[in-house]
């Protein structure tokens, strides 16, 4: 952003005298003026405003210009041009999602958990500026879908592919240990000075060849923060069942189904780490989580301000400094006084 302005303003101070010359040069000498008696003007008149008389008085309007130019160089004219340089200081995350295949109970808008699970981890990364983020799927086994990157886009297309476990071609059940293992693993080599997970399930951990004591040890060795997140309700409800029928077409049943959250240990999980437990057992409660996670995890911004100013006066300088060259000549010339 370009700015115009004065260095020293109070070189206009200078205008004071300045006006007081123009004054005594200009006004009062056309008030003051000399009487010579003759009989008769008639042989004057053809005279008037001739000859050096107009040259004398353009001549001290020339000065009077001349010091002006000088006062406004004195005053330095520049244009300050700013310019903001902004420091990203970005984070590291990974998002560990369970896809077991609980995950399909219909409890969550917009479909089910999964499916709410996914449409709001891509608003997440919509709403991030300079974050590495990465994505861990895990049920009974963990997989990498995305390791840590920049590129958003990418993440989002792989994110809105996620199927369960049996899709997914994993073992399924809920290793809570190898899920957070993995997702840690991910983040040890992170250089960045904020490291995060985000560990989403609904249910315990029933499987694995890691406990979650174990991967919260490594987690937590790491230096990594964890949010953890409950996703639905826990108590008896239905879990779909997708069979063929006769004819080769898909069939969704349901049958009951206990849904648990053991809410006890993603508590120790976000304590023992330095993070924060969510419970997002409404419908619509799953976006609210992620937005208050965003608002405690965000990226550092510096702002430096840097002004450049070009400089003016030599304009003022230069005219000034001709203008009064002139009226020397002038008056060593045309306009010289003497015998």
């Amino acid at each position: 952003m370009s700015q115009y302005l004065w260095g020293q303003p109070l070189a206009f101070l200078l205008l004071l005298p300045w006006g007081v010359l123009v004054y005594l040069l200009l006004i009062r000498k056309k008030q003051v003026r000399g009487a010579l008696k003759i009989g008769s003007l008639a042989n004057f008149k053809p005279w008037q405003n001739r000859g050096r008389v107009v040259f004398y008085k353009l001549n001290q309007v020339i000065l009077l210009i001349s010091l002006l130019c000088f006062i406004f160089a004195l005053a330095r004219p520049q244009r300050a041009d700013s310019q903001v340089k902004r420091t990203l200081e970005g984070l590291d995350i990974v998002i560990v999602l369970d896809v077991s295949d609980s995950m399909l109970i219909e409890d969550m808008k917009p479909l089910n958990r999964l499916e709410s699970a996914k449409e709001t981890i891509s608003s997440f990364v919509s709403q991030r500026m300079s974050d590495r983020i990465g994505i861990v799927i895990f049920a009974g086994e963990a997989f990498t879908l995305v390791p840590p990157t920049l590129d958003y886009q990418l993440i989002k297309e792989r994110v809105s592919n996620i199927t369960t476990a049996a899709s997914a071609r994993i073992k399924d059940g809920t290793a809570i240990g190898v899920g957070m293992a993995s997702g840690a693993a991910r983040l040890k080599d992170s250089q960045a000075k904020s490291r995060v997970m985000i560990f989403m399930t609904d249910g315990e951990n029933n499987s694995g060849t890691i406990d979650p004591e174990t991967g919260l040890e490594v987690a937590k060795g790491y230096g990594i923060k964890i949010y953890t997140i409950g996703i639905g309700k826990s108590g008896p409800t239905r879990i779909p069942v997708y069979t063929q029928d006769l004819f080769g077409n898909r069939v969704k049943r349901y049958q009951p189904f206990e849904s648990t959250v053991n809410d006890e240990l993603l508590q120790q999980m976000s304590q023992v780490t330095g993070g924060k437990y969510f419970r997002a057992s409404k419908e619509d409660s799953l976006q609210g989580v992620f937005d208050e996670i965003n608002k405690l995890e965000t990226t550092k911004i510096e702002d430096n301000k840097y002004v450049r100013y070009e400089e003016y006066f030599q304009i003022f300088l230069v005219i000034g400094l001709l203008l009064f060259l002139f009226n020397r000549v002038l008056n060593m010339t045309l306009l010289k006084v003497g015998p």
